[in-house]
């Protein structure tokens, strides 16, 4: 990888304040772009995207492949929904139904799924040991696959506060990760967008943030989410919890718009799909649904595999993410 600073493109107008709405929207919608544009190149090298369409705004960037179609959202997308319409129809989080739902949705044979994801959702232990015991057996459970779905549950638990939104983030986490890391990553991102949606900088909360981050986890995150980091620091790849938050805040910090930020998220290469959603989100919070491109987001749909033949395109997303706001804790 070059040691370079992601391009801000092309200056443009300011954009209006987005409200916090916006913003929540911009979370969601922001994150399910961000992995749909992403999920063509995932495991590709570095710059496969900007070599494909070198010039930002020139369109054809939904191109699918490997498997995808234009558009289509991957399981990162598909879980974060799940969360989020258990929570609505709930009013709070009830872990035992988002993991019936998980458990559901994986029993489908869904396009795409994590292996360690995959190996809690179908051992047949119950809902509150599943991820604990295979963390036990395989002490590999640092993944991304929690972070990934994150969007939805950050935006319903922003006006819960700091201390209730990162509980939330964890326990949401832990029921298929059962490494700490997992959750204080995910933890952290719910932080991020928090901030996000009540008009702040989360760049600058990162500080903030990782004085409530578990002190086993801390020195660790801290480390890469300073400014200075790069992803050529990164001792895992991508597909790890850690530089997978580090790559989209370093996206996020280093680019000032949407469309930049995923576009330099997606040039990593690795496991663009879900370090692009991660990066969509925040960027989405911070610029607002406004900002996320048309062209990307009109061919966006999200395929649910387990729940007859639903496919949620952006408009109900946006109704999904406008009432996740309104009706959080």
């Amino acid at each position: 990888m070059n040691d370079r600073t992601a391009s801000s493109g092309p200056s443009t107008a300011p954009s209006p304040t987005p409200s916090r709405t916006d913003r929540a929207l911009g979370t969601v919608i922001g994150s399910a772009v961000g992995d749909a544009l992403g999920a063509p190149f995932e495991f590709g090298p570095e710059g496969a995207f900007s070599a494909r369409f070198p010039v930002p705004g020139a369109g054809g960037e939904m191109c699918g492949g490997g498997g995808w179609d234009p558009g289509e959202a991957t399981d990162d997308t598909q879980m974060a929904v799940l969360v989020g319409e258990s929570l609505l129809e709930h009013g709070g989080l009830e872990p035992a139904d988002v993991f019936a739902r998980f458990r559901r949705w994986a029993a489908a044979d869904p396009k795409d799924i994590g292996l360690q994801t995959e190996a809690v959702l179908t051992s047949g232990d119950p809902w509150d040991l599943a991820a604990a015991v295979h963390f036990q057996t395989s002490q590999r459970a640092a993944g991304n696959g929690a972070l990934m779905r994150a969007a939805t549950s950050a935006v319903y638990f922003a006006r819960a506060g700091r201390e209730a939104t990162m509980d939330a983030a964890r326990r949401i986490a832990a029921l298929t990760h059962g490494d700490r890391a997992a959750w204080e990553g995910t933890a952290v991102f719910h932080e991020l967008i928090r901030v996000a949606l009540n008009g702040g900088d989360p760049l600058t909360a990162v500080t903030d943030t990782l004085a409530a981050v578990h002190p086993d986890h801390r020195e660790r995150y801290a480390r890469v989410l300073a400014p200075d980091w790069h992803p050529d620091l990164a001792t895992e790849f991508n597909g790890a919890v850690w530089p997978c938050l580090a790559s989209a805040v370093w996206a996020l910090r280093t680019t000032s718009s949407y469309e930049t930020a995923v576009r330099a998220a997606v040039d990593l290469g690795g496991d663009t799909d879900t370090v692009a959603a991660v990066t969509g989100g925040l960027a989405g919070a911070v610029y607002g649904v406004g900002a996320v491109p048309e062209r990307w987001s009109t061919v966006l749909h999200v395929p649910l595999p387990g729940f007859g033949e639903r496919v949620l395109r952006v408009g109900e997303l946006a109704e999904l993410a406008g009432r996740l706001d309104a009706q959080g804790a």
